[in-house]
């Protein structure tokens, strides 16, 4: 007999275990109440217990009670990790836990795109969200100062591209990654440079890489207008290129260069002085440091818009004269 209620109250043990068990199981795996990705972050000083009904208070969650009992448990799942996370629409509750105990901070991004200026650079930033400010109303002496960049000038020392932060990054760090990969891939491009190039330094390399980027977006014939820029610089012909016009009138250029513009003498019109500017104008990309390092063979000296988004290239200045005619001609049509 009291074997019989033994065996009975061991079959009742077991299916309750075995039926708790199961409720538990599908409990902690139920989707939570996310009808769209949202934002969530866990606070320093945030336990489970005030995350999980924070979910409550939400309307995420029914109630806490087989989040609880799961935990004890996997007590390992209680440890939070402080952050921003991005929970997913109808996620398993124990997917979204797992997520923050694993730290799997949500990745936000950043594009700066080729040709930008530093100036661009900053009011982006400043846009940008969940981005922790530090440099705001900083002077770019002072901001150059807080990099540790030595260069008294911003321009071109930044590589445009996308950058991933978590929230809470600093403006800063990602300015300081920027001008990292921006050495990384000029240091690199210049030990591949080709031979004989009229650029003494890696800087003036820079340079020449921004005035390419401000001529052309496309990148087919980036090489093409490096030849031209190098081939007059080889025959100490002035460069004569409108966006180092445009830079060096900053705020005063108001969509169109004036005849005044091409004969104002400041430190960037090419039309006036010698050489390279004392500066790169924008944040080059890749494919232009790459055209100013390894520029194409050609006997060119001269292009003009064709109109089209592209340029016609001229080895005389007879040549020239014509692709400018027809230029002119096609804004007439």
């Amino acid at each position: 007999m009291i074997k019989k209620i033994v065996l009975m109250l061991l079959i009742i043990f077991v299916s309750t275990t075995f039926i708790a068990n199961t409720l538990l199981q599908q409990s902690i795996k139920q989707p939570i109440h996310l009808t769209k990705p949202t934002l969530f972050t866990v606070k320093k000083g945030d336990s489970l217990h005030s995350v999980t009904q924070q979910f409550v208070n939400k309307g995420w969650l029914v109630n806490t009670f087989w989040l609880k009992a799961y935990v004890r448990l996997h007590p390992e799942l209680s440890k939070l990790k402080i952050g921003t996370y991005q929970l997913e629409a109808n996620s398993e509750l124990l997917a979204v836990l797992t997520k923050l105990v694993e730290g799997k901070e949500h990745q936000f991004s950043m594009t700066f795109v080729e040709g930008s200026t530093f100036k661009e650079w900053l009011n982006q930033l400043a846009k940008a969200p969940h981005i922790h400010h530090t440099l705001k109303n900083k002077s770019v002496e002072d901001i150059l100062q807080q990099l540790n960049i030595s260069q008294s000038h911003p321009e071109g020392l930044f590589f445009p591209e996308t950058y991933a932060y978590t929230a809470n990054t600093t403006d800063k760090k990602i300015l300081l990654r920027a001008h990292q990969k921006m050495n990384d891939v000029l240091a690199q491009q210049w030990q591949a440079r080709q031979a004989n190039l009229p650029y003494k330094t890696r800087y003036e390399a820079l340079i020449m890489a921004s005035i390419i980027e401000k001529e052309s977006g496309v990148h087919a014939e980036q090489p093409v207008i490096a030849s031209v820029f190098v081939n007059r610089l080889n025959k100490k012909m002035r460069l004569q290129t409108d966006p180092t016009v445009i830079y060096g009138l900053g705020e005063r250029y108001k969509g169109d260069i004036k005849y005044k513009h091409l004969k104002e003498k400041t430190p960037y019109n090419t039309y006036r002085i010698n050489g390279l500017t004392p500066t790169p104008i924008a944040m080059p990309g890749i494919k232009a440091i790459n055209a100013a390092l390894q520029p194409a063979q050609t006997e060119y000296f001269y292009f003009v818009s064709n109109g089209y988004g592209q340029h016609t290239f001229s080895r005389t200045l007879a040549e020239h004269n014509k692709a400018v005619k027809v230029y002119l001609s096609s804004l007439k049509n």
